[in-house]
């Protein structure tokens, strides 16, 4: 059983920059357990007014695109040249079988997380869509209370969860490969559309001219798109974690969306937008705890799923009389 500390022994820590104490208290928001959930609630309220100055930047692509690869790589620039601290939120997969997670993402960037200035960490994706849930939203907050000034959350993959994190990032970034194949279209089409900017990577080892090619062929997609709400037009963009080239230039593409943004009032706007949001979305999954919780619901639940499972009961009138309980 983990250690629990006080709420002032693990808020402190954190404010410290206590890397251990960061940890920790990330364990603590991700537990289920009703007395963790309470103790968490205090701790965040307690760094809560020394989060929300950091940019937080969601990383997602295709499969095989090298997404970890391309992470360490452009985390290394910050850490290193531009004197960031970072922190990255790296969902892992988790098995519905068993309820493992993979958790490979740390061991994938070595030389990041070897550095002080960095703060990886890797979380089983659990039950929820694509992993991005209610403590991914409370990590970050903790992150940027310990002083990290750039996050990074890098999703599963491609799909649903791709939403969750576009409503709690500040800038949306696509990494996308040379010739991926006319079978992702669909899937990029829905995507493309929340991207502030794409990278295509792996320009390199005889790669480069297909880079560019895609490079324009998705720059002329993007003019298909309604402007957003920004303002901003989404810029297109090559790379290659294995040389370095293009790398620095995501970064000042990502800078001159916050100034621009922040000049124009968008910034704060979209922030106090996706506030409100975590509040809707925290009430609802509570209220979903809570009614999993009930004593008539567990009792019967079990009867019930047997009956809509074998066609005794639909689906809604099941739902009914359970909310009835």
């Amino acid at each position: 059983m983990p250690k629990r500390f006080s709420a002032s022994e693990y808020s402190e820590g954190i404010l410290a920059g206590n890397r251990v104490r960061l940890s920790q208290a990330i364990t603590l928001v991700e537990s289920t357990l009703p007395s963790d959930q309470a103790l968490a609630q205090q701790v965040l309220d307690a760094v809560l007014p020394h989060a929300g100055r950091s940019v937080r930047v969601g990383i997602t692509g295709v499969p095989g695109v090298g997404k970890s690869t391309f992470i360490e790589a452009l985390g290394l620039h910050l850490v290193r040249e531009q004197g960031h601290r970072l922190a990255i939120l790296a969902v892992d997969p988790t098995s519905q079988r068993s309820g493992g997670s993979i958790l490979g993402d740390k061991t994938r960037m070595n030389e990041l997380a070897a550095h002080p200035q960095a703060f990886i960490r890797p979380s089983p994706a659990g039950r929820s869509l694509g992993g991005v849930t209610r403590s991914t939203r409370e990590a970050l907050l903790l992150c940027e209370a310990a002083g990290h000034d750039v996050i990074f959350v890098e999703t599963v993959g491609v799909g649903q969860s791709e939403t969750a994190v576009h409503g709690m990032v500040d800038f949306f970034l696509l990494l996308m490969l040379a010739g991926a194949g006319d079978e992702l279209q669909g899937i990029k089409k829905g995507i493309m559309e929340m991207a502030d900017a794409i990278s295509i990577t792996k320009a390199d080892q005889g790669n480069e001219l297909a880079a560019r090619r895609a490079r324009r062929e998705y720059q002329n997609a993007l003019h298909l798109y309604p402007l957003s709400p920004s303002g901003w037009v989404p810029e297109v963009t090559v790379s290659s974690a294995l040389t370095g080239q293009g790398v620095p230039t995501v970064w000042e593409i990502i800078m001159r969306y916050v100034q621009q943004t922040q000049e124009s009032g968008y910034f704060q706007q979209r922030r106090q937008e996706q506030n409100l949001h975590w509040l809707h979305e925290t009430i609802r999954q509570s209220l979903e705890t809570q009614f999993y919780q009930r004593p008539a619901v567990r009792e019967q639940l079990a009867a019930i799923e047997q009956a809509v499972r074998e066609g005794r009961k639909s689906a809604f009138g099941a739902a009914g009389e359970l909310l009835g309980l």
